[in-house]
């Protein structure tokens, strides 16, 4: 199977890295400063992989140097190879890339042999007329933000508008620590625990009789309905700044019993709300 190649290329300070993000989100391969020459390369290992690589990403710009020039002949390649090649070429108007540059306060590939950073900008422009003449897309990134960036690239691409996140809920100890990775954390260790039970200490919060004793209770079910309206609202909110992984932590004492139970009704929750969502129970054995 040959991988479809998506080109990113375009004006420093543009955005592309931004765009390599939201394709790398997106199930792409991607590929950050690819000298041109190796494209060909890239291409013909992704096709040999064990498992074959049906989408690549790659930015290719003036960083690349003297090797930069090779990137129109490389594309002329693969395409008369027939493979599905798309260039997207991202810009903006030089007095926005002269602010950005001075926010980041870092150096312009080009701002070399005395140049300012406003002649090195347009240096660059001059150079990279010829790719862009071939583009598929033509991104003007002056007036967008970053989340309005990626959902132009996600909306040009045919691959949604840029709003899915995929949500996980982790069940865990606080005994051993809190989960590296989560976003929100909610302490369950209030709730009464099972493991005060002899017939429940065994089990944990995956058996029926563990989740009975548990959401049964009047402060369970509070807790939930609370917890459940925050989220309600929360959610769409971090989608719509453009969050592509939330993790939700759930504790109690060992991870067996209380926090396992809520985990999952947690992500039954999430999922009613439109949202992918997977569950970790990290301490349960």
């Amino acid at each position: 199977m040959k991988p479809t190649i998506l080109v990113i290329t375009g004006m420093s300070g543009a955005g592309k890295t931004l765009a390599l993000h939201a394709l790398e989100d997106a199930g792409y391969f991607c590929v950050d400063n690819l000298p041109p020459r190796l494209l060909p390369t890239l291409v013909e290992l992704c096709t040999q992989s064990r498992q074959p690589i049906a989408k690549v990403a790659l930015v290719a710009d003036v960083r690349g140097g003297e090797f930069f020039r090779d990137l129109t002949n490389a594309i002329h390649q693969l395409r008369s190879s027939n493979y599905e090649v798309r260039v997207f070429f991202l810009e903006a108007s030089d007095e926005i890339l002269v602010q950005r540059y001075k926010e980041t306060r870092r150096r312009h590939p080009l701002s070399t042999n005395g140049r300012d950073l406003l002649q090195a900008i347009q240096m660059e422009r001059e150079q990279l007329a010829e790719i862009r003449a071939i583009a598929d897309e033509v991104i003007d990134t002056s007036g967008l933000t970053p989340q309005q960036l990626r959902n132009e690239i996600l909306q040009r691409l045919q691959l949604g508008d840029g709003t899915t996140m995929q949500v996980k809920v982790v069940s865990f100890g606080f005994k051993y620590g809190l989960p590296v990775d989560a976003d929100l954390v909610f302490d369950v260790r209030f709730l009464s625990n099972p493991n005060y039970d002899a017939n429940l200490r065994p089990l944990t919060g995956l058996d029926e009789a563990v989740k009975r004793f548990l959401l049964e209770q009047r402060e369970t079910q509070e807790f939930l309905q609370r917890l459940q309206d925050l989220l309600a609202f929360t959610l769409p909110l971090y989608r719509r700044e453009g969050k592509a992984y939330l993790t939700i932590a759930i504790g109690c004492t060992g991870g067996r019993h209380r926090s396992v139970a809520l985990a999952e009704a947690i992500a039954d929750f999430v999922r009613t709300q439109g949202f992918p969502c997977t569950v970790q129970h990290r301490d349960l054995r």
